[in-house]
């Protein structure tokens, strides 16, 4: 990998994919973003030029999310989302409570390795509107799962706010992909999971991200298995 030159990473640099796809980028730009993190960002755009002709220099892996720390680089959204907690430890990235931040790494690390039927059929498409493609007897097994993960952290830990811990921690920028994918399949849940991907969707952090997917024109055939190519 050639590294990024020193004038490249003066701020924390988080590289991202294409934000109407790029769900694993999703979760640390709007953790970063909502905790009020200062960041440069760099867009390395699905089978473009630019990813082709940046990806090796800028990602040890391969892949997106990275994030450039005093010229580190730091891959993987869980990672990541650990580097944040421990740089910026007064910002409140895991809950403060033990308990409560044992429950939030765990739903942190579910998502990261699980659902990986939901994530199959509903891919991350936030300029789409798929009504009921996608839903399967496994993917429905898989949502239910997903309630009751924030049923649970909201009735033991969310009194203080509307987000899974009350205010907002990495467990909310992680389920963020998640909830834009119900909304993009019209998926049908339960009024307090209504309510708080509601409430995940009017996040500052959130409209700002869904605001510039919608804007981008690329269209990226892996991740639209319900459209047609543009002509």
């Amino acid at each position: 990998m050639t590294r990024p030159t020193a004038g490249d990473t003066t701020r924390p640099t988080l590289v991202i994919g294409n934000k109407n796809y790029s769900s694993w980028s999703m979760r640390p730009w709007v953790l970063l973003r909502a905790l009020g993190i200062d960041f440069e960002e760099v867009q390395l755009k699905f089978d473009s030029e630019a990813w082709r002709e940046g990806i090796a220099r800028w990602s040890p892996s391969g892949l997106v999310p990275v994030l450039w720390l005093d010229g580190e680089p730091v891959w993987d959204s869980l990672a990541i989302a650990e580097a944040v907690a421990e740089r910026w430890s007064d910002r409140g990235v895991w809950p403060a409570d033990g308990r409560a931040r044992m429950l939030a790494r765990s739903l942190c690390a579910e998502m990261h390795s699980g659902f990986r039927a939901l994530r199959s059929a509903m891919p991350m498409n936030i300029r789409a509107n798929h009504p009921g493609k996608g839903m399967s007897p496994e993917v429905e097994r898989e949502i239910d799962r997903i309630v009751a993960n924030w049923a649970s952290a909201r009735e033991r830990f969310g009194g203080g706010g509307e987000m899974l811990f009350g205010r907002v921690t990495a467990a909310d920028a992680f389920y963020a992909p998640v909830v834009s994918r119900f909304a993009t399949y019209a998926v049908k849940l339960p009024p307090a999971a209504r309510r708080y991907a509601d409430a995940v969707l009017a996040l500052p952090a959130v409209r700002e991200w869904s605001a510039a997917a919608l804007a981008e024109p690329e269209f990226y055939a892996p991740d639209e298995p319900y459209a047609a190519a543009p002509r």
